[in-house]
């Protein structure tokens, strides 16, 4: 994988990037839709095209409980079966089993759970979740990891990154074994630094991972109910020693803001279900913060969700789209997802913009104090 720094900013951390996969090429920083199951909840891939994603996330717990990983790899992989051509990222499905299996038990072997599914007896190992991602053929394939909870004493954090250290290793043997692709190409390999909130324990994996040498790292064990300052913390506990010529990620964040600090602290990648989650409760991400489009107030409103909006919803009034989501009408979801996903991905594009023209703390300060302060009109 050939990932190049093209622009850095003087006074924070932040870089403009170019990663080379084999569906195509993406620009750093980069927000990542998250399709879960294999869709982007309620958007066709046609539309995830315009709004000018270039990589999306799939899940590998998901996919590998229903359908199947082996089926999806009899129809040539995700990206078939999904009929999405460009880059695509499949996380590890550690964190699906620490947050939803209703019974797991974490041993030396992997961990052993019932899905919450059906309450079937379950075992994930880092081989399995490797072969799983195999089968999918996502670009990027994620290492099984452990996810502590927060909050955790440093003991168990320690004791649980010494197993998603071993767990790495395991993970390499089988990835230098098997040599998985990935269309026309090798399937690239991310570590995850772990280490909870603790300083030390994130620089000994960050420096643990850097020796194994991994195609790029990403920062976990983040959002996961630490307070704001814990989450940032976090990431300048790690970034500083990854490699420069390699991308950062930070899995499942955040905000708008939270992103823009991020990458302001050298990260490269993000995740995170909110802006179609959100969508779903009716809510629609501005400029002046979020828009809670079920208030009264946009009963006869007639002006878009935001006056950035993309101009496959700019059409449509604040007003309208209150009465498609009173009235229970699927169009609301899928404008408002759309719209969600439109206004991640231009903040992150406008962040590569401000980077190249030297201009990123003052964008970073302007787009925070009006999204923080601002007051919905």
């Amino acid at each position: 994988m050939s990932f190049s720094v093209l622009a850095t900013c003087p006074e924070t951390a932040a870089r403009r990037g170019e990663l080379t996969l084999p569906h195509g090429r993406v620009e750093t920083p980069i927000f990542m839709p998250v399709g879960t199951q294999g869709s982007v909840k309620t958007l066709h891939p046609a539309e995830i095209d315009l709004l000018g994603a270039q990589i999306i996330l799939g899940n590998t717990y998901h996919l590998w409980l229903r359908p199947g990983h082996k089926m999806i790899g009899d129809f040539g992989g995700l990206h078939r079966f999904t009929t999405w051509q460009k880059p695509m990222l499949t996380d590890s499905g550690g964190f699906q089993v620490w947050s939803l299996a209703k019974l797991r038990k974490i041993t030396e072997e992997g961990v052993r759970f019932n899905n919450h599914l059906d309450g079937a007896k379950m075992l994930l190992t880092p081989e399995l979740s490797m072969e799983i991602q195999a089968a999918l053929g996502a670009d990027i394939a994620m290492l099984f990891d452990e996810c502590p909870p927060y909050p955790c004493d440093e003991k168990y954090a320690a004791k649980s990154l010494a197993l998603t250290t071993r767990w790495a290793r395991r993970c390499k043997d089988w990835v230098t074994t098997h040599e998985p692709r990935s269309g026309e190409g090798r399937q690239r390999h991310f570590g995850i630094v772990q280490g909870s909130i603790y300083a030390n324990l994130r620089e000994q994996a960050a420096r643990e991972l850097v020796e194994m040498d991994f195609d790029g790292y990403a920062i976990g064990g983040v959002s996961v109910g630490e307070p704001e300052h814990e989450m940032l913390r976090a990431i300048e506990n790690a970034a500083p020693f990854l490699p420069q010529d390699k991308p950062r990620y930070a899995m499942g964040l955040g905000t708008p803001p939270q992103i823009l600090e991020m990458i302001a602290r050298g990260v490269d990648m993000f995740d995170c279900v909110m802006p179609t989650r959100m969508a779903r409760h009716g809510i629609a991400f501005t400029l002046d913060g979020p828009l809670h489009i079920k208030t009264l107030r946009y009963a006869t409103d007639p002006r878009p969700l935001c006056e950035t909006a993309h101009p496959h919803v700019a059409g449509f009034s604040r007003a309208y789209v209150r009465h498609l989501f009173r009235a229970g009408e699927i169009l609301s979801l899928r404008l408002l997802s759309f719209h969600n996903l439109h206004f991640f991905l231009r903040l992150v594009a406008a962040a590569r913009d401000a980077i190249t023209a030297g201009t990123f703390p003052a964008f970073k300060s302007a787009f925070t104090n009006r999204y923080t302060q601002g007051q919905i009109p």
